[in-house]
């Protein structure tokens, strides 16, 4: 026996479905009952979601299904929307920090409280960042709203809980005169050319140690951003961060003479390594014999040379920091930073280097003032004279 249908509660305004699944002991036909629904094209849509489930043997009598159990159907799900790298992050969030918790209840019995609970608890024992915990509400949010969805519970009460605050962190960076500091330590250096590009182009890590020759155009000066390394660093994602991240970024000539004689020393590397053992694939920076940089060997040598030139500890990433804020504080337009950068927007931009604001209104002022009030500068001036 099977049955769908589709009404208007006309007491609460909202549409439900009852969905015939079949015949109970008695004879009686087995029903599923959703209410709530705003739209009826809404209830529809879950019926047949929840059908669909039913038929490929994923469905679970919600009374019996575990908040566990569920994530890992909806990150098995996740998988066709978001890009492997994300799930990778994902899975590591909800395996680590979502279900050692909350794992064990029943999908049903999921409250405001005890999500809140778990938000209170991540923040007391730091086990990760505010921008992490974050991600945690996003994640059961976005999951409990495909359970509501679903018809799985009446309510997602993760709505109901407010989003963790993050404490926005000022960005570390370097004067002009430690850029220049650190820079002349570069000789000599294989991964020179790693630590060059961030500070003249504001490239993310895995765009620089992902980038490839056929990425960089010598005869225009730039070079095109089309892949990254992962976070791991054990393979080549053919894609950016963010769709804005696939962008062009303009090398100064300093730069691009530093990028030709870097590619006549990997060159050679693979004379001397020999086609049997070098693994060419392209890459600007890469081992002696072709393949990815570790990182590791990387943050090592950054670290020895922020140590020989004297010059603050800074991460990796605030290099690229630094290469925004030298450009922002010279005047240049927050748009082509943006665009340099690889943000989705210049609200990101200007967000991220609020900071400098002030600073530059001040010049902005007192360059508007130069060229209003020059003449009369001037005027006052001789008049002081005259007395």
């Amino acid at each position: 026996m099977a049955g769908r249908s589709v009404n208007k509660d006309k007491k609460t305004n909202t549409w439900y479905f009852v969905l015939t699944i079949g015949i109970k002991d008695n004879g009686k036909p087995k029903q599923i009952k959703r209410r709530g629904f705003k739209r009826k094209d809404d209830a529809i849509k879950a019926m047949n979601e929840l059908e669909a489930s039913i038929n490929s043997g994923t469905y679970v009598e919600t009374s019996k299904l575990l908040y566990k159990d569920y994530l890992h159907q909806w990150l098995e799900d996740k998988q066709t929307k978001v890009k492997p790298q994300t799930i990778k992050t994902y899975s590591w969030i909800v395996n680590k920090h979502i279900i050692p918790y909350l794992g064990n209840i029943e999908l049903s019995k999921l409250n405001p409280m005890v999500i809140q609970q778990l938000y209170n608890r991540l923040t007391k024992e730091k086990s990760l960042s505010d921008e992490n915990i974050q991600k945690v509400h996003t994640m059961i949010n976005d999951s409990l709203k495909k359970a509501e969805r679903w018809g799985y519970i009446n309510k997602n009460h993760a709505s109901l809980v407010d989003r963790p605050k993050a404490t926005k962190k000022e960005v570390q960076v370097w004067t002009v005169d430690e850029v220049k500091r650190f820079l002349n330590h570069l000789e000599g250096n294989r991964y020179s050319i790693a630590f060059l590009l961030a500070l003249t182009t504001g490239m993310r890590q895995g765009e620089i140690l992902g980038l490839r020759w056929k990425d960089v155009d010598f005869e225009n000066g730039c070079i095109r951003i089309t892949q990254t390394l992962s976070a791991d660093g054990k393979e080549i994602l053919p894609y950016t961060k963010t769709k804005s991240g696939s962008r062009v970024i303009d090398l100064d000539d300093d730069t691009l003479s530093r990028l030709k004689k870097h590619r006549l020393q990997i060159r050679q590397e693979k004379l001397q390594a020999g086609a049997g053992i070098y693994k060419d694939m392209d890459l600007v920076i890469c081992s002696e014999i072709g393949t990815p940089t570790n990182k590791s060997n990387l943050r090592r040598v950054y670290d020895r040379t922020i140590h020989k030139a004297n010059v603050p500890k800074i991460r990796f990433h605030d290099m690229r920091h630094t290469h925004a804020t030298l450009l922002l504080l010279q005047g240049e337009n927050p748009k082509i930073v943006s665009e340099r950068l690889g943000h989705a927007d210049v609200r990101i931009t200007l967000d991220t280097y609020s900071h400098l604001l002030p600073s530059m209104q001040k010049e902005t002022a007192k360059k508007l003032g130069k060229l209003l009030f020059s003449d009369n500068i001037i005027e006052q001036s001789d008049a002081e004279n005259v007395k």
